[in-house]
């Protein structure tokens, strides 16, 4: 028997497109804040419901734990807690309910909830966390067990007792700044065999995921930061490499995900910590996501490569330097080019973020994005559509558009929820035309470096080589027959009568969104955007 359930809402599951994918990790958030309450002294039981088949599971959770008090503490580092798709958020709606079937006292924290507190609480929560939730969950919990008065915790939203039609906010306390001084995510409660499981049986390798990093710090317009603000706090290299030594000796990942919003912003953080892997041989393939500016500075590739990385995502965003402007994004088009090549030329992987649908775009800004991706010919590409984010300036600027529908359903929807320089059924499209033409050009290079090992000879002696040869060629040419078609459906589709919003002028200079915040001091609250 457990005081304190502790779970979170994100079931893979409910999202088709990434079960089709199949690249689950567990949720960091989640098992953080069960170990910061283990450490002091509570007893925590773990639901994980990004494997579980649905919101059944936790109902079982309860009955088997026994516990009082129920948690429900969005992984912030998953960008999918931070869009809130509204499948999940339907998911943790029911999950309170079954929570308060069995007299449990309710807490929800995470992105939707900092943003949604009333929604949250009107819904039967008891409690919300607004912003990083550790020390406040910590110092609620001992308050419930207590039988305290709660009212005074900076960080906590509650109902009024009289009236649940009522509730308080109490302001929000500082972040975290020691990340060291943090205990490491209770792995042992998570089912890790359930994982190594899903990722061996569809690619032949176990990966698991950690974050060195909490927040950023630079300006994107169209990026929400409800839980750290404008604020950047780092483990240090060496809390870090304790944790790969952990991982490595208790459950021998083949593969790691750096999660950070950026990896190694601190200058010299990168190389501290290749370093630190080469001395103690703890060298793991990883991926993580990278500024491309920041890639350009000293010797930050050649680091990389040395820590052991694969694949490295870039935000590119956009090929037209003036919707790169006007997202405040302080990259220039030519530092994506020069990151691709740098990355490229030390043998890692690169992989790029696209954003369409921005206010402003035009064909011809679509177009220079889709040259970019011909030219950088990146291994992996994300394609997603503007995503109006409450907090954000971006945000403001379309609300008056939005109609009832705020959040996509899942990550496939892809639905322009403003009034968008183009239609919905436009992006979906040129989404499709941009993979295929990339799937196509990716299985070309491929079959060309094939024949070209081959000299001429036989493609290959293995079968299992001549069958992956077989499939490459397939798939270039499904996608090659696809994209006449799909380019007329594009062209037909953007010539569709469109009144959407003009370009959102830019607040700051490219040079002023090239700088971070400054971190010295507490310039705000460390949950505004």
């Amino acid at each position: 028997m457990s005081d304190v359930l502790i779970g979170q809402s994100y079931y893979l599951r409910f999202d088709p497109k990434l079960w089709e994918a199949m690249q689950p990790y567990p949720p960091l958030g989640s098992l953080y804040a069960a170990s910061w309450l283990r450490a002091k002294g509570h007893s925590v039981a773990f639901f994980d419901a990004m494997l579980a088949e649905s919101e059944q599971e936790w109902e079982q959770a309860l009955v088997r734990s026994g516990a009082s008090i129920a948690v429900l503490y969005e992984d912030n580092f998953n960008y999918l807690s931070k869009m809130c798709l509204l499948r999940m958020r339907q998911a943790a709606f029911k999950m309170i309910e079954q929570a308060l079937a069995r007299g449990c006292a309710v807490i929800v924290a995470g992105s939707d909830a900092t943003d949604h507190a009333g929604l949250y609480l009107n819904h039967g929560a008891h409690f919300v966390l607004l912003g990083e939730g550790e020390e406040t969950l910590g110092l609620l919990i001992d308050r419930l067990a207590g039988g305290a008065a709660v009212e005074g915790i900076d960080g906590l939203a509650w109902r009024d007792s009289a009236s649940k039609a009522r509730w308080h906010a109490n302001p929000r306390r500082p972040v975290l700044r020691d990340l060291d001084s943090l205990p490491l995510p209770a792995w042992d409660l998570v089912d890790i065999g359930r994982y190594r499981r899903a990722w061996v049986r569809r690619y032949g390798f176990f990966s698991l995921n950690v974050v060195t990093t909490r927040g950023c710090p630079y300006h994107c317009n169209w990026c929400a930061k409800p839980i750290w603000g404008q604020r950047y706090s780092v483990r240090s290299p060496e809390n870090v490499v304790e944790e790969l030594q952990h991982l490595k000796q208790t459950y021998h990942p083949d593969h790691l995900w750096f999660m950070d919003d950026i990896l190694g912003l601190k200058p010299g953080w990168i190389e501290q910590f290749a370093d630190l892997v080469e001395q103690r041989s703890l060298r793991t393939p990883f991926k993580s996501l990278n500024r491309a500016d920041l890639l350009l500075r000293g010797e930050t590739v050649e680091a990389l490569r040395r820590a052991g990385a694969q694949t490295v995502w870039i935000g590119a965003e956009s090929g037209s330097q003036k919707i790169l402007d006007a997202m405040e994004k302080g990259t220039r088009v030519e530092q994506v080019y020069e990151a691709a090549r740098r990355l490229r030329e030390a043998e890692i992987e690169v992989a790029f973020f696209i954003q369409f649908g921005y206010p402003g775009e035009t064909r011809a800004d679509i177009d220079q994005t889709l040259k970019m991706i011909r030219e950088c010919a990146p291994d992996d590409i994300g394609i997603s559509v503007s995503y109006p984010l409450p907090g954000t300036r971006f945000f403001e600027s379309v609300k008056a558009q939005l109609g009832l529908k705020r959040q996509w359903q899942d990550s496939s929807d892809l639905a322009m929820l403003y009034r968008g320089p183009f239609t919905t059924g436009f992006y979906r499209k040129l989404h499709a035309l941009a993979h295929r033409e990339f799937r196509a050009r990716a299985a070309w290079r491929e079959l060309r470096r094939r024949w070209g090992r081959a000299n001429g000879k036989a493609l290959a002696s293995r079968k299992e080589e001549r069958k992956s040869t077989a499939s490459l060629l397939r798939s270039f040419l499904l996608n090659l027959a696809l994209l006449p078609p799909t380019r007329l459906q594009v062209e037909v589709l953007s010539r569709r009568p469109r009144r959407g919003l003009g370009p959102i002028r830019p607040e700051m200079r490219p040079e002023e969104a090239a700088s971070p915040s400054p971190q010295e001091a507490e310039a705000e609250s460390p949950v505004q955007r």
